[in-house]
């Protein structure tokens, strides 16, 4: 039986591939390559994404999703930021009270003039 994914999981898959390197793996390749082959890749993908769902492609839309997402994590490894990093800056995110959100978003506002 398959293992159940995770992003944890797939992560700490990235991170052994970064650091194996396994001969004839695509995620060697791009560790191999670099950040800028990273980065190409990510724009790549986003683009690819912003067409699928353009066109109303949902199964497309959510392949081209997938690939982004496995770069994305790629970039994550290679720079080091873990998914705890991301899910710890989402909930940092995360307000309940609208009025509160109102004011930050205001005083980032006042803070970039």
């Amino acid at each position: 039986m398959a293992e159940k994914f995770t992003w944890e999981g797939l992560y700490a898959l990235l991170e052994g591939r970064k650091r194996e390197r396994p001969e004839g793996s695509y995620t060697t390749y791009l560790f191999e390559k670099g950040l800028d082959k990273i980065l190409k890749k990510v724009g790549e993908e986003s683009t690819e994404v912003v067409i699928a769902a353009k066109n109303r492609d949902k199964k497309e839309t959510i392949y081209e999703i997938a690939d982004l997402a496995y770069h994305v994590m790629v970039l994550m490894v290679e720079t080091g930021i873990t998914p705890g990093d991301v899910t710890k800056e989402l909930a940092s995110r995360h307000v309940i009270d609208k009025k509160v959100k109102q004011e930050k978003m205001a005083s980032d506002s006042e803070g970039r003039k």
